[in-house]
């Protein structure tokens, strides 16, 4: 069995120079949302079923994708396609859809 002497001993948080945290940050100058901002996009929330949210997941990661991008690729194909509204019933047949070729 190896012994805790084996190991250097670490020091304290407190004198390691610069990991000390301070007791209050000013975040007064802080902004909410991504570090990085996406030109064109906008953040939402959707509620979508979960087996739809896991075959896109799991269809996007067999492509090197995202599976936001997935979804978007999926309703980008149902927007172009000008002679059927967008309903929601239609929505998640496109989805069905889809995620039935996936395979």
């Amino acid at each position: 069995m190896i012994g805790s002497e084996s190991f250097p001993r670490e020091k304290p948080a407190e004198t390691r120079q610069g990991t000390t945290m301070r007791k209050e940050y000013d975040f007064s100058k802080g902004k909410r949302g991504p570090a990085v901002e996406s030109p064109g996009k906008t953040r939402i929330t959707i509620m979508l079923d979960n087996d739809i949210i896991e075959s896109f997941r799991a269809r996007a990661e067999a492509r090197g994708i995202g599976y936001q991008t997935a979804i978007n690729e999926a309703l980008r194909a149902a927007l172009n396609d000008e002679n059927v509204p967008l309903t929601a019933g239609k929505l998640r047949e496109i989805l069905r859809q889809e995620l039935l070729h996936a395979d």
